[in-house]
């Protein structure tokens, strides 16, 4: 919703039913084939919107899978139709526990010979251990996006030229006002506009261009964002 896609955009990028993605948003695990596709489309989902894949599956098998019937099987039970083997003659358990007793009294003694006693802590330090606060640890910083969705609204009319490596997405177009371009993703696109009627939606978020006489050259990347492009570097459509 804050990238403003719509859901059968993602059924077609992502080949998940509608439904099904509908059944992931609202956690309705019951109307999904099964845990393995619910991790499945946990991930492939993910993917799509540029989020943490492994921690939406983590998340998932930590609050809604159960362990398996054999991994709740005791560790030391004697698997069926196997007979023990025969033991050889019982040491007495007094015996062994007073072995061990004695033991841990020899060894504790042999200790609080050698070992020095710890310094007494003064008032002032125990004071000052009380009352300095202890340094929160910043939260780590965002994961950066490893793609770019962008889309084009028209506020007047405007001609468009867009493209994402050698791949031609609009060919010259003109945009009335009002009309919007399809949702597109890539790693970097070049853009070249003729004015500045037209608002970028870059990651859901509104962009705006600054008035140019000659055309407008666009950069996006998901590191640097809109950078400027020269009119020799801007990229060129045939109408």
């Amino acid at each position: 919703m804050r990238a403003r896609i719509d859901i059968s955009e993602v059924e077609a990028e992502t080949k998940i039913r509608a439904k099904y993605l509908r059944a992931l948003e609202n956690e309705e695990w019951d109307l999904l084939p099964g845990p393995t596709y619910v991790k499945s489309f946990l991930r492939t989902y993910a993917e799509s919107l540029d989020l943490d894949a492994k921690l939406l599956v983590d998340e998932y098998k930590l609050r809604h899978e159960r362990l398996s019937e054999v991994e709740l099987q005791p560790i030391n039970a004697a698997a069926p139709g196997r007979e023990r083997r025969r033991q050889g003659p019982v040491v007495p358990r007094w015996l062994v526990l007073g072995l061990i007793f004695a033991g841990l009294i020899v060894a504790l003694g042999l200790l609080g010979r050698d070992e020095p006693k710890p310094p007494v802590a003064s008032q002032e330090d125990r004071t000052q251990t009380q009352t300095t606060p202890v340094a929160a640890r910043p939260p780590p910083p965002p994961a950066a996006p490893r793609r770019v969705s962008l889309r084009l609204i028209a506020t007047g009319e405007v001609n468009v030229c867009l493209k994402a490596g050698d791949r031609t997405l609009m060919n010259s177009e003109t945009l009335q006002p009002g009309e919007r371009s399809r949702l597109f993703r890539s790693r970097r696109f070049r853009l070249t506009v003729g004015n500045n009627a037209v608002r970028l939606i870059v990651n859901g978020r509104d962009r705006r261009l600054p008035a140019a006489a000659n055309g407008i050259g666009r950069e996006i990347t998901p590191q640097r964002g809109l950078q400027p492009l020269s009119a020799a570097k801007r990229p060129t459509c045939s109408p």
